[in-house]
């Protein structure tokens, strides 16, 4: 089966593809020639990730998956969540986002945060969707230089470094779109399985 996942973030493509292996080759956007730009106008993943592969369904027909992700942190009631890509302005700087949440929480004790993914899989025309959650908090600085987005000043429960500093191994055995992508997999293993 060919499924088209709708996005053009090379960051999340290039991490998924390390924690899928060979388990499924996506197509892309580019794959297929689809360059509209996919609005995100809504305020909550669910929303927004089933905007995304239905965009892409309608236009193009073809099986459909799309995600999207949000850091929530509690004592910023929530914040930056569903906009988290664009929370210091509208160019999606990470350093900026980082900075911008940081320097709202230099007073702040209670730093607890979770990372959350939504996928949404459209098959034919039905709608599936997964979820992922890693639980953590935000660190005091910056710690490390891997991964992207939010990773230098997100600690996950149980470690003292960030996901910046994991190696990629480690972060993809714990991370949010790690556990939704299983719950996808399986799905489509459960799929397979009942129409053989």
């Amino acid at each position: 089966m060919e499924i088209v996942f709708c996005t053009n973030n090379q960051h999340k493509l290039t991490e998924i593809g390390q924690i899928l292996g060979s388990q499924i080759a996506f197509l892309t956007l580019k794959d297929i020639g689809f360059n509209d730009e996919i609005p995100e106008p809504f305020d909550t993943l669910e929303e927004n990730s089933f905007t995304k592969a239905n965009q892409v369904y309608q236009k193009t027909g073809r099986n459909c998956v799309a995600e999207d992700t949000g850091l929530f942190i509690e004592a910023l009631n929530g914040e930056p969540g569903v906009f988290s890509a664009r929370y210091a302005g509208p160019e999606c700087d990470s350093n900026k986002n980082m900075d911008k949440v940081l320097n709202q929480l230099e007073e702040v004790k209670s730093r607890s945060a979770y990372f959350k993914t939504v996928i949404s899989l459209i098959i034919d025309g039905e709608l599936t969707q997964f979820e992922g959650k890693c639980e953590g908090h935000i660190s005091m600085a910056k710690q490390g230089i891997d991964g992207f987005g939010y990773d230098p000043i997100f600690i996950p429960n149980g470690y003292e470094q960030s996901f910046a500093e994991l190696t990629s191994n480690q972060k993809n055995e714990i991370s949010h779109r790690r556990k939704a992508l299983d719950a996808f997999i399986n799905y489509l293993n459960q799929r397979s399985t009942q129409s053989t």
